[in-house]
């Protein structure tokens, strides 16, 4: 069944923005803080300014989308600071404190780009790699956390990628993306009780960085740059960051207008009291039989002491920083 179209606009009005990664045109940041701003966001756009590869030969301008922001009617400031170190995320957030005093929403879309083999890749680009993606979701939402905390109020989405499920050249990429995930997770537990939601989504989008990693023939690239624009992945991420996005902390894939849940399952698998190597071996198939398939909504759901569930069991004991 379709979704009903035509219902009330969803709006954003009074509400504060960070988008990371949002100075590159055609570029997936500046498709969201576009429509961010056109339902009424004011919202931060973060750029470093150093293109899809972090090496500066492509440039990306921060201050042009939100030139071009202001010029169709709306409020955005510039910011040049990266997201992949502690203190350089929280002067991301200060930007949006400074400038209009709240923060409601931040969708973590700052990347970069290696393709290599595991073998080729050199250890600088597997710290870039993690460093920019991994840990600047996480030192952005770290930043932006006790601000939302206090609010009682926050969305954050989390950009993640089909290449976390495995992809040739882009091993170590997808690492730091199904990481992203698992942050995804986490933060989404830990927000409930404060009405911030957390969310990620896997874009598929023709944007500056695809022509630097791979080439395409070009009938092909010409169809898949009409038909995958930024623009039709944006109002996906847009919904995750509403007050009325009724999800948190599941996965999503969009591209070319179509979006989609992505979920883990678990299968009904083997279980033998006195286990043993052989039968875990003869239970192979069984154990990839999807015949009842359960989504995997908590990772201990289906361990079981004396009829109870262990997650229910287990009591955090005071935290001991080192």
């Amino acid at each position: 069944m379709n979704a009903e179209r035509g219902a009330e606009q969803l709006r954003f009005d009074g509400q504060v923005a960070i988008v990371t990664g949002a100075g590159s045109n055609p570029g997936l940041g500046r498709a969201h803080a576009r429509l961010l701003a056109a339902r009424g966001a004011r919202v931060v756009v973060n750029d470093l300014g150093v293109g899809p590869d972090g090496s500066g030969e492509i440039r990306s301008n921060a201050q042009a989308v939100v030139d071009e922001i202001r010029a169709a009617g709306g409020e955005a400031i510039a910011d040049l600071h990266s997201v992949a170190g502690e203190n350089d995320a929280k002067a991301v957030v200060q930007t949006a404190l400074d400038t209009w005093g709240r923060l409601d929403v931040l969708v973590n879309n700052a990347g970069i780009g290696v393709v290599a083999d595991f073998d080729e890749i050199s250890s600088n680009d597997i710290g870039r790699l993690i460093n920019v993606h991994l840990m600047g979701h996480l030192w952005m939402s770290r930043a932006a956390w006790p601000h939302m905390k206090k609010a009682g109020y926050g969305r954050i989405v989390n950009t993640t990628s089909g290449a976390m499920f495995g992809m040739d050249g882009l091993t170590v990429y997808g690492a730091a993306k199904f990481g992203i995930y698992g942050l995804t997770r986490g933060l989404a537990n830990e927000g409930a009780r404060y009405d911030i939601k957390c969310n990620a989504l896997s874009p598929g989008a023709a944007t500056v960085s695809g022509p630097r990693f791979f080439e395409m023939e070009a009938e092909m690239e010409k169809a898949y740059n009409a038909k995958f624009t930024p623009e039709r992945v944006s109002p996906a991420i847009v919904y995750l960051a509403h007050e009325s996005c009724a999800v948190t902390g599941s996965l999503f894939e969009a591209g070319g207008g179509h979006v989609s849940a992505r979920v883990i399952c678990r299968t009904e698998g083997i279980a033998h009291d006195d286990l043993t190597i052989e039968d875990v071996s003869a239970g192979i198939d069984d154990m990839f039989d999807e015949a009842n398939l359960t989504v995997v909504t908590n990772p201990r759901s289906r361990s079981q002491v004396e009829g109870k569930n262990v997650a229910s069991l287990l009591k955090r004991l005071p935290y001991r920083p080192t």
